[in-house]
């Protein structure tokens, strides 16, 4: 499920945004400053970022060039200022797109599709590979050194989101919300059921073990 990180220090507007993402059927969640911000591009990496430029502490553009250093996740500017240098300074830090206050939210969300088609379109590999794993996203097949894996839909989902952020650790928050797209409380243990299914798969010839826990956090896709 498409993640957004609202970055906004004005409350009311800040829910209204969510709302109407979540309304969508995007995950969206909200961060008021701009350190909150670099830590939620960094802990939970978003699919795109709705950003102020007019924040509390680090400002927009401070934070557009911190989250397009680590990252080219799409980044769309918010602001009340509508001077050419302003807009300038803003897709020079690193936006993608800038969206002048008041705005319907309607184009907005136009904005937002197209940033994500567009990145879809230009940036997702077909061929996914990490160590003797090998995903092929076109053919929706998998093997580990050469050996074909079978997978239900929602393992190939996992292991496709492990995939995709190797060596990064992902939170049990970031599993629910990009692969089931809900929280099934915290007494669920779907996830851990899901990592033993892909482990016996990916293990069942004697292969070293490439998903690990990280105890407390979540998991892991690293080789040893």
């Amino acid at each position: 499920m498409t993640h957004i990180l609202i970055v906004e220090d004005e409350a009311e507007i800040a829910g209204f945004l969510r709302r109407g993402m979540m309304l969508e059927g995007f995950t969206a969640e909200i961060a008021a400053d701009g350190h909150a911000a670099i830590v939620a591009a960094r802990d939970r990496p978003p699919d795109l970022v709705v950003m102020d430029l007019m924040l509390p502490g680090i400002d927009g553009l401070e934070v557009a060039r911190r989250i397009r250093s680590a990252s080219d996740v799409p980044i769309i500017m918010l602001t009340a200022r509508d001077a050419v240098p302003d807009r300038v300074a803003g897709l020079e830090a690193g936006a993608d797109d800038y969206l002048i206050k008041p705005f319907a939210f309607e184009e907005l969300l136009a904005r937002v599709r197209v940033q994500l088609r567009r990145r879809q379109r230009d940036d997702q590999p077909t061929v996914l590979r990490y160590g003797p794993l090998v995903m092929d996203t076109a053919a929706h097949t998998t093997s580990i050194g050469g050996r074909r894996i079978e997978l239900t839909a929602k393992e190939y989902e996992l292991l496709d989101l492990f995939m995709r952020h190797a060596q990064q650790v992902l939170t049990r928050e970031v599993i629910y919300d990009r692969v089931w797209g809900y929280d099934f409380g915290g007494e669920s243990n779907i996830i851990e059921v899901y990592v033993r299914y892909l482990r016996q798969k990916l293990e069942a010839s004697g292969e070293a073990r490439l998903i690990h826990t990280v105890r407390g956090v979540g998991y892991i896709l690293r080789e040893e």
